[in-house]
């Protein structure tokens, strides 16, 4: 392949590096931090750009970088939804952090470069380009977790995530060498191809199940999959709000992605093993979550343990996956309605948190009482979104649940899907008692004033409720892009 259609190919990487890289020369060359106000919009005009490119490969299909890169539709969909993402992000954190902290540039110069380790690692095809573009992913989240310097809750909270992510890197890269000593390779097709040719000795396939364990430990890590969740209550509730509200989607999309991409590709002949873990897993994340869930009374607490149960729900599709049925429950592409359907309803809930502590400098769930009153946009909003995690009908959270519950059904897991519903009805009483708040209860002595919302919230809270409603309303484009983009990674 020619030096010009790799660059073209990679354009979307190249953008997100130059853009991030810059934004952190120009907040080092700017002395004066009152009139750094543009730049948040030099990362929004690098990121559209970057959308653009995106755009500009789509239907490619090949290999870069000696096999470390791989261009197709599923690593198209998550550039996607990596690009977008941090371009929502930004958005909500121009009015949040303006009077937060004077290192306004560099916050903005982290999140694309998150960005930039997402894509990476939504086309990771060999060990080494997985560990490293999940690395990026991690330095960065760590550095904006803690950016609150001032603040000892957002300290303390970087400082758990990189002790943990600390620890689950070096379980996940110790897997890593695992594989590589069996089969000989780092390219996840070459240890596909080494299984399938049958050429393990006995004493070698014995490894292959605490590899297996060991990378799930860094990919747990990432999605906050039980027993691996417990970083992720406290890093969400010490980081900016905004921050919680990318950890919440960007990088729990992307460690879907990497899941998906290594498991199905590199050890399709073990399928029977990793299912029966992940489907535990998915049981103990789910059940664990909504339980704790029930009991919280800080919002971004709340909704970090709806993180994590979504995260189970989002995996009872991959566990449940049947690439080769002609039914439209495939099961992995579930996985991508659900994560489509999740950005912007897990995202839009968030948007809710940060205006409301804006304007308030709250995260208590108490004082949301009389919410209607006091902002109707938030509160209408903030209901979309609670209606769409609890998976209720005409909202996407519902097409998410539908499809993922679907495959279990559809492969005879039973048991999965009936944990699964059980607990969505579990979860329907916290999110109806943040809704009861906001709609039936008076709001104490003293809160009764308007809670204003910025125009740049405004624009993110109107795009996030209408595209939950749009996708649980007419949901088969959403669909077939789901579906289309399942069909390049390799069969089980």
């Amino acid at each position: 392949m020619d030096l010009a259609t790799t660059l073209k190919l990679i354009l979307p990487e190249l953008v997100l590096c130059v853009v991030g890289l810059l934004l952190l020369l120009l907040d080092l060359i700017w002395p004066d931090e009152s009139k750094k106000g543009w730049l948040p919009y030099v990362g929004l005009l690098g990121l559209a750009l970057a959308l653009i490119a995106v755009v500009s490969i789509a239907g490619q299909q090949a290999s870069l970088l000696s096999g470390m890169l791989a261009v197709d539709s599923f690593a198209l969909f998550f550039k996607f939804i990596a690009v977008l993402s941090v371009g929502l992000v930004i958005l909500i954190s121009i009015d949040f952090m303006k009077n937060r902290t004077p290192y306004r540039g560099e916050f903005f110069g982290f999140l694309v470069l998150a960005g930039l380790g997402m894509s990476l690692a939504a086309g990771a095809s060999d060990l080494l380009m997985v560990y490293l573009a999940m690395e990026l992913v991690s330095f960065t989240s760590y550095l904006l977790v803690g950016f609150l310097r001032e603040d000892a809750k957002s300290n303390e909270a970087s400082l758990k995530y990189f002790f943990y992510g600390a620890t689950a890197s070096a379980v996940m890269l110790y897997g890593m060498s695992l594989l590589y000593g069996i089969t000989g390779t780092t390219q996840l097709a070459g240890i596909a191809d080494y299984f399938a040719a049958g050429a393990a000795e006995p004493t070698r396939l014995w490894l292959v199940v605490p590899a297996l364990l060991m990378l799930l430990a860094g990919f747990g890590f990432k999605i906050a999959l039980v027993p691996f969740h417990q970083w992720s209550p406290d890093a969400y509730e010490g980081a900016p709000t905004p921050v919680t509200a990318f950890l919440s989607v960007g990088p729990k999309a992307i460690g879907f992605a990497l899941l998906m991409r290594v498991f199905i590709t590199a050890l399709p002949q073990f399928t029977t093993t990793w299912t029966a873990v992940l489907a535990a897993i998915s049981m103990a994340t789910m059940s664990l979550a909504n339980l704790v869930a029930l009991k919280q009374t800080n919002i971004k607490r709340m909704l970090a343990y709806s993180s994590i149960a979504q995260a189970g729900y989002i995996l009872i599709g991959f566990v449940s996956l049947s690439l080769n049925s002609e039914s439209s429950f495939s099961g992995v592409n579930g996985v991508l309605i659900y994560l489509f359907a999740y950005l912007f309803t897990n995202l839009g809930a968030f948007v809710v948190a940060v205006a409301f502590e804006h304007a308030t400098g709250s995260v208590q769930i108490a004082d949301y009482a009389g919410l209607i009153r006091r902002s109707p946009v938030l509160a209408v909003v903030m209901l979309i979104c609670l209606l769409s995690l609890a998976g209720i009908p005409a909202t996407g959270g519902f097409i998410g649940k539908l499809f993922v519950f679907g495959a279990a059904i559809q492969v005879q897991f039973y048991a999965l899907a009936v944990v699964g519903i059980v607990n969505s009805v579990i979860a329907v009483f916290y999110y109806f008692n943040v809704i009861r708040y906001m709609f039936f209860t008076p709001p104490a002595e003293g809160q009764e004033g308007t809670v204003p919302v910025p125009g740049l919230f405004g624009f993110v809270l109107t795009l996030t409720a209408a595209l939950t409603i749009l996708i649980g309303i007419y949901p088969q484009p959403f669909i077939e892009l789901a579906t289309q983009s399942v069909r390049l990674i390799s069969p089980v």
